[in-house]
């Protein structure tokens, strides 16, 4: 009876930690001391195959769980590779084919809910290990600015460029429009656009467009 009840604390325990730092199980060690340990709890209640069934889960979940964020950091990595000047691109394209954002899209609460997708996917990567690794590296002694070997925080990297991106997204639009009338209507667009924003609660695009 004291195992079964042990099991039922160390399985909660290992389920909330894999749910919560799932980069602690990342290397090879580390899964398989959690295989083995997972064993262990297995053996101690044979006779209940529910145990079986939630250590199974939990496992599954952690391996779907890395494997989502390996190829998240893959993709992270194709756009973060250098691009040929954007500018060249833009004066060498046609004049016709070059379409503004109100051509693609002319609806303000679209385009704030387009870009609330984009922030929660962006949020949905970002886990609490991503934050404690960056407390972890900072310097009190440096003004509290995080030191340059913190590589693994791409998550919070990718939102931070999302950020930046959105607001350039803006001021080009706005800057590339010649009349000033169209870029008028250019800037009374994203005003909407921010206002839909703060209706649906998107404050981080709202900031950005701002």
């Amino acid at each position: 009876a004291k195992l079964k009840s042990f099991a039922a604390k160390i399985i909660q325990l290992l389920k909330e930690w894999t749910e919560t730092f799932p980069y602690d199980f990342q290397d090879e060690k580390s899964m398989k001391e959690l295989k083995e340990i997972a064993h262990r709890i297995t053996q101690c209640d044979e006779e209940n195959g529910t145990v079986k069934k939630i250590i199974s889960q939990m496992t599954q979940n952690l391996l779907v769980t890395l494997s989502a964020r390996s190829q998240y950091q893959e993709i992270r990595e194709k756009f973060r590779q250098p691009v040929t000047d954007k500018g060249t691109i833009l004066k060498t394209k046609p004049q016709s084919t070059q379409k503004d954002i109100l051509s693609v899209c002319c609806d303000p609460l679209i385009l704030a809910q387009q870009l609330t997708y984009i922030e929660l996917e962006r949020v949905s990567n970002i886990y609490p290990e991503d934050l404690m690794q960056i407390v972890s590296h900072m310097d009190s002694l440096d003004n509290h600015k995080c030191r340059g070997d913190v590589t693994k925080t791409y998550t919070l990297e990718a939102y931070d460029n999302w950020f930046n991106c959105l607001s350039m997204l803006v001021a080009t639009e706005i800057c590339r429009v010649v009349k000033k009338k169209q870029r008028t209507r250019m800037v009374e667009f994203f005003i909407d656009v921010a206002r839909e924003c703060f209706n649906i609660g998107n404050f981080n695009s709202m900031m950005a467009i701002i």
